[in-house]
């Protein structure tokens, strides 16, 4: 078995940002891409940063390997100061980087085999040193017998297997992976996301994968951060972010608005409406699931449940509960008080 880098050191960042910024100058205006990104990314994880289209993400990873220049700030990566490496350093640096692209980016008319192989013979490797690598990445992301396949012989999850043992064959310290899952069908996405766990978790190699969709969060990721118009605006565990989503924006890619509920929600209290539309969010070891009996029963008044959803993310329970509440003046100030630490926030979405 092949040595994948060095010893895994956890205490370490294995990337480090400190104030970077990027611009970028399109038709004499410049625009400013990532605004003063402070980042620490521990080595062996997987690290996930989210947000929409136009947001930064990839604007940031590019940069994380030097295919975009650094306008302000620092990038280190083991120590090493991206902007001042020569040249040569920075090719040297960049083979410890793998990436994946969203459009595998494999070429038609070459075999899987050739695919994977291109890296290897590009930086001067013997056919004696290239064929046992390239056998080794292709049966680790299970594709051996479809070495001598072209890619147009492959479905779109055998593609990106590809396009991820072309990333290993260098035998790479960090992947970079940008919306690799967002071009496959919900199958394919599963296969790949199962294989880069198990890539993380077998090689210690850290993930950086950025994408936006929370369910590829969800799934992976260890720690994530949520960018918005080039800034971060929420990090965390991936637990505590979907537990407790600060911002707008977060709650909005975790789908949190309210559709499909079997009232319409008024804003205003008026002597025809009695309820009160509540959303309670939890969060708790798996040993420690909130009794709902006894929460139901600090209301005082009738509850009646609309809507439950629970979760299980990095051995939490994340759910959320939308009832109706026979009361429309409640104390909330009070009613957390009391809910606390079991509910761990109380929101009113209106009034029927």
């Amino acid at each position: 078995m092949v040595s994948f880098g060095s010893q895994v050191d956890f205490t370490v960042p294995h990337i480090k940002i400190r104030n970077l910024d990027k611009y970028y100058d399109i038709q004499n205006t410049q625009i400013h891409a990532l605004k003063n990104i402070n980042l620490d990314i521990p080595q062996g994880k997987i690290f996930g940063i989210i947000g929409k289209s136009g947001a930064g993400k990839s604007s940031l990873i590019r940069t994380l390997n030097g295919l975009e220049s650094i306008s302000k700030g620092q990038i280190l990566i083991h120590q090493q100061d991206l902007a001042q490496l020569e040249h040569a350093e920075l090719i040297q640096l960049r083979q410890k980087i793998g990436m994946i692209f969203q459009h595998f980016n494999l070429m038609s008319a070459k075999t899987v085999y050739e695919n994977v192989a291109l890296p290897l013979k590009i930086a001067g490797y013997s056919k004696s040193e290239i064929e046992p690598r390239v056998k080794e990445v292709l049966n680790l992301v299970g594709l051996s017998e479809k070495i001598e396949n072209y890619p147009s012989q492959l479905s779109g999850g055998q593609k990106q297997r590809v396009g991820i043992a072309r990333a290993l064959v260098h035998h790479p310290e960090i992947l970079l992976c940008d919306e690799a899952t967002s071009a496959l069908d919900p199958e394919s996405t599963a296969v790949v996301l199962s294989l880069l766990k198990e890539i993380n978790q077998k090689l210690g190699i850290t993930i950086v994968l950025i994408t936006h969709e929370m369910q590829v969060i969800r799934e992976i990721c260890d720690q994530v951060v949520v960018i918005e118009q080039g800034e971060i605006v929420e990090a965390g565990q991936v637990w505590s972010v979907f537990s407790e989503p600060q911002q707008a924006i977060t709650q909005e890619l975790l789908s949190f608005e309210q559709s499909d509920l079997p009232v319409v929600l008024h804003k205003d209290i008026t002597p025809e409406r009695t309820q009160t539309i509540l959303k309670l969010r939890y969060s708790t070891t798996l040993l420690e699931c909130p009794d709902f009996k006894i929460i139901f029963e600090q209301f005082n008044v009738p509850v009646h449940l609309y809507r439950s959803h629970i979760d299980t993310i990095q051995g939490h329970f994340i759910g959320s509960l939308i009832i109706a509440v026979s009361n429309t003046t409640l104390n909330l100030f009070a009613l957390k008080k009391v809910l606390a630490p079991a509910i761990t926030d109380l929101e009113v979405l209106g009034y029927v």
